[in-house]
């Protein structure tokens, strides 16, 4: 029996607002113990999950997300990036101030100013991606 001979496949309904039983199997099938195996050596723990979830949800706002593609292009200091954001410098700043919490964005100090840039080249790619993903036209 091949891999696939063990799983079920789920049809979508008819109709064109499902209700939420018709979302689910209506036979039970049984579970392929191999695949459930593998995968939970690849799935997220729940730490890392729990981790990745505050992440994203660091990114969930969208003057966040203005200060990490400002610093995308490039290194700022605080009244540059809360001149370009049109934000003030103290809300500028208490946004960095989460965006370093979960190291997204690292600074240096050039005598009193400081100067902001993305941590590394995992939130810019990151960044980038989602960027490039979003301007994609839908299908």
């Amino acid at each position: 029996m091949s891999n696939f001979e063990s799983l079920s496949v789920c049809s979508a309904p008819t109709t064109t607002a499902p209700v939420a039983d018709d979302l689910n199997c209506k036979d039970q099938h049984p579970v392929n113990l191999s695949h459930v195996r593998q995968l939970h050596r690849d799935i997220l723990s729940v730490d890392k999950a729990q981790r990745m979830a505050e992440f994203f949800g660091l990114l969930g706002d969208a003057n966040r997300l203005r200060i990490v593609s400002a610093l995308a292009v490039q290194e700022l200091c605080v009244c540059d990036l809360a001149a370009a954001v049109k934000m003030s410098e103290s809300a500028v700043s208490h946004q960095l101030r989460a965006l370093r919490t979960m190291r997204l964005v690292g600074y240096r100090k050039q005598g009193r100013n400081v100067f902001y840039c993305l941590k590394d080249s995992h939130v810019l790619n990151l960044y980038r991606e989602v960027a490039d993903h979003l301007d994609e036209p839908e299908d």
